[in-house]
C-alpha cells in the first residue's frame, strides 16, 4: 500500500472506506508513515470493530497518542472492545490525567483486571498477559467444552489452548489443545483427553527472556501465569515475539554504544536522539585520552624508534576486534541460557588457547607482511627489520589473547553486578583492549629490542 499524503476531511472518509477493506497489516503499516493529525483523522472514519482491529495489533507506533487524540467516550469504547494485553499495553504508556481519566470510564470489572496488569513490573510475564482465556472446570464434559468455547470464541484471544480447573478451589489441574479435544467424544469427560501431565507455567514475576525460552523449549502456542496454583491469565507467543523484539533492539543498540532507542530511526527527534548518543560518545571518548595517556608513558622509546608508531593502529584494531569477538559470543550465549555466571571459569579456559591460536595466526601474518614489504622494496624497516617483525607477531599473541579473555569475562562482570551484559558494548571493549594493547605492545618491545633501537 501506498503511503498517504496529507487529506481533507471528504478525503479522509473516502480513504477510511479503502481502509475498511484492506488487511489490518497494510492498514497500519499506511498509518505508521503518516502525521499524528493525519491518522486520528483516517481512525475517526473508520468503522469501530475495524478500529479495534487495528489498535490490537502492537506494529502500530504511537497507539498511546492517538488513543489519546481520540473522543474520550470513543477511546473508553475502544479500550473495553481491545484485547486487555493490548489495552494494559497503551494505558500503561498513557501520561496523567489521561490514563486516569481512560480508567474511570471503563467498567469496574475491566478497570480492576487492567490496575492488577499494570500493577507488575514491566517485562515481567503478568504485564504482558492477557485475561482471556479459555478455562472449564474438571467435571465438564468434552462436549459441553466444546459448547462453550463456540459461545465465547470472539472474546477470547485464543481458544487453541483450553485450561482445566479444579471446580471447588480453582486451581490449575491440567491443559489440553484444540485439536485433542475435537478428537474425543462428546461425552468424553474433558480430563480424558488432556494429557497426564502437570501443565507447563511461569510465575507472574517471570522475566520476558525466560517466558520466551519456555515456550520455545515446550513449543507452546501459550503459557498460562500461576500464581499459588490459580491461573491469572496466558501468555501467547505472538505477544512473547512482539517483546522479544523490542527487546532484542534495545540489546543492539546498546552493544553499538548508545542507548537504547525508544522511538522509529526516522521518527525520534533530532535533541533526543544526540541524547541517546552523546553520553555514550562523551564516555567512550574520555575512556579513549587514556590510550594517549599511554603513549605518552612511552614517548621516549617512540623518539627512538618511529618504526613502532607504524603499527600501532594495527596492534590496537587486532585487539579490539578479537575482543568485540568474544564478547558478541559469549552475551548471545548467555542470553540463550546456554550459559550461566558459574560458567565463566570454562569460558575463560575456552577462551585463552583460542586468543593464542588467533594470536599466533595474526602474528604470522603480521611477520610475513613485513618481511615481503623490505625484500620487495616497498618499504626500509632498517637493518633491524626482523626484530622489529618478531616484536610485531609476539606483541599480537598478547594483544589478542588479552582481547579473547577480557571482552569474554566483562559480559560475566557486570550481569555479577546486576548491569545488562548488552552493555558491554563492542566499542567499549575496543576501547579498554585499546590501552592494554599499547602497553603490552611496548613491553614486548621493550624486551625485544633492548640493546637495539632501544
Amino acid at each position: 500500500m501506498n503511503d498517504f499524503s496529507p487529506v481533507a476531511d471528504d478525503e479522509a472518509v473516502a480513504i477510511a472506506r479503502i481502509l475498511a477493506n484492506d488487511h489490518v497489516a497494510d492498514v497500519v503499516e499506511a498509518l505508521n508513515h503518516e502525521s499524528r493529525e493525519t491518522a486520528t483523522d483516517l481512525l475517526c472514519a473508520v468503522p469501530f470493530e475495524r478500529l479495534v482491529e487495528i489498535f490490537d495489533q502492537p506494529e502500530l507506533e504511537g497507539a498511546p497518542e492517538l488513543v489519546e487524540a481520540l473522543p474520550r467516550p470513543k477511546a473508553s469504547k475502544l479500550l473495553t472492545a481491545m484485547s486487555v494485553d493490548r489495552a494494559a499495553d497503551i494505558l500503561r504508556e498513557l501520561d496523567e490525567p489521561a490514563r486516569s481519566e481512560l480508567l474511570g470510564a471503563l467498567a469496574p470489572p475491566l478497570r480492576a483486571t487492567l490496575l492488577s496488569i499494570l500493577g507488575y513490573p514491566e517485562g515481567s510475564a503478568a504485564s504482558i498477559m492477557t485475561t482471556e482465556f479459555v478455562s472449564v472446570p474438571s467435571d465438564w464434559t468434552v462436549g459441553r467444552t466444546l459448547d462453550y468455547i463456540r459461545k465465547v470464541e470472539r472474546t477470547r484471544e485464543t481458544v487453541y489452548a483450553i485450561y482445566i480447573v479444579d471446580p471447588e478451589t480453582h486451581l490449575l489441574v491440567r491443559s489440553t489443545g484444540l485439536r485433542r479435544l475435537i478428537t474425543g467424544e462428546p461425552g468424553d469427560p474433558i480430563l480424558s483427553v488432556a494429557p497426564d501431565r502437570v501443565p507447563v507455567t511461569v510465575t507472574p514475576l517471570t522475566d520476558r527472556e525466560t517466558l520466551a525460552q519456555t515456550i520455545s523449549k515446550y513449543d507452546l502456542l501459550a503459557v498460562p501465569v500461576v500464581d499459588h496454583g490459580k491461573i491469572l491469565g496466558i501468555v501467547t507467543i505472538d505477544d512473547i515475539i512482539d517483546t522479544m523484539i523490542e527487546e532484542t533492539t534495545e540489546d543492539v543498540h546498546r552493544f553499538g554504544g548508545m542507548e537504547a532507542l525508544d522511538e522509529p530511526y526516522m521518527k525520534i527527534s533530532f535533541l533526543s536522539m544526540i541524547k541517546k548518543r552523546g553520553g555514550w560518545l562523551c564516555a567512550l571518548f574520555i575512556s579513549e585520552m587514556l590510550t594517549a595517556n599511554a603513549m605518552q608513558s612511552y614517548e621516549g622509546e617512540l623518539e627512538k624508534a618511529i618504526v613502532l608508531t607504524l603499527f600501532i593502529p594495527l596492534i590496537m584494531s587486532s585487539g579490539g576486534n578479537s575482543g568485540s569477538q568474544a564478547t558478541s559470543l559469549v552475551i548471545r550465549a548467555l542470553a540463550l541460557r546456554e550459559i550461566g555466571l558459574r560458567d565463566w571459569w570454562r569460558v575463560a579456559l575456552r577462551e585463552l588457547p583460542t586468543g593464542l591460536v588467533l594470536g599466533a595466526m595474526l602474528g604470522v601474518v603480521g611477520i610475513c607482511r613485513i618481511a615481503l614489504w623490505q625484500y620487495m622494496g616497498f618499504y626500509n624497516y632498517g637493518p633491524h627489520w626482523p626484530l622489529i617483525a618478531t616484536t610485531v607477531g609476539a606483541a599480537l599473541v598478547g594483544i589478542v589473547t588479552f582481547g579473547s579473555l577480557s571482552g569474554s569475562m566483562l559480559p560475566f562482570a557486570l550481569k555479577r553486578i546486576g548491569f545488562d551484559p548488552a552493555s558491554a558494548s563492542a566499542p567499549f571493549v575496543a576501547t579498554l583492549v585499546d590501552v592494554t594493547g599499547l602497553v603490552i605492545y611496548f613491553s614486548v618491545a621493550l624486551v625485544i629490542l633492548r640493546g637495539t633501537l632501544l
